[in-house]
């Protein structure tokens, strides 16, 4: 593995990361509603998602979810309930006239807010039978047949590191900015373009097809 395909395999996971999707949407409205841990908690989460399938390609795993229609359909139907789940939750949050309190599931200082954060990032990203597709596709081009075990964990942890460094400095740029962000009226109006998203992501899961 020479110096030239790590950096064309990082550069591929990096434009993976910056695309939109429902990670970008989790992140940014825990970073808003919580704050800056919050935030980061989420990040690390679709981080280790991303470990996780990265880890599942290079030993055949997401290969067979790719294939096997019943696995396939099993996460694809999970990850857009779980998807339309969290939609819905911002909605009504949205929707709310009055209480415009924090969430007590995301206080600043609730340590279980903190794993409720993680979870949102890592059943976010660990739901997607998409990612699994792509590092299907990704990962055969960079590792040769009998690569060894140093090979895999090099890039599965480039692509950790890769994910985790853009989505920590997501959640960092909106908690900077959440004394604006948490104003009442712009926080309904990101409760309702996030849940929005979420929603819509949800349902183009659950229409994806494997091939």
């Amino acid at each position: 593995m020479t110096a030239a395909q790590v950096l064309t395999f990082g550069g591929v996971v990096a434009l993976g990361a910056i695309s939109p999707g429902p990670d970008f949407a989790v992140v940014m409205r825990r970073s808003v509603l919580a704050g800056r841990a919050h935030g980061m908690a989420t990040a690390v989460g679709v981080a280790a998602g991303v470990f996780a399938w990265a880890i599942a390609a290079a030993t055949g795993v997401a290969a067979l979810v790719a294939v096997s229609a019943v696995a396939f359909t099993v996460i694809k139907l999970a990850g857009a309930g779980y998807l339309l789940y969290l939609g819905v939750k911002a909605l009504r949050s949205a929707l709310r006239s009055r209480d415009l309190r924090p969430d007590p599931n995301t206080g600043p200082a609730a340590g279980p807010g903190l794993l409720a954060a993680f979870r949102d990032g890592l059943l976010c990203n660990a739901l997607n039978p998409k990612a699994a597709m792509f590092f299907v596709a990704l990962l055969p081009q960079f590792l040769p047949t009998d690569a060894g075990l140093v090979p895999l964990l090099t890039l599965s942890m480039i692509a950790v590191v890769i994910t985790a460094a853009w989505f920590l400095t997501v959640a960092n740029l909106v908690a900077a900015a959440r004394r604006v962000l948490a104003r009442p009226a712009m926080r309904r109006c990101i409760d309702g373009i996030s849940g929005t998203a979420l929603i819509g992501l949800g349902v183009r899961l659950a229409f994806t097809t494997a091939r």
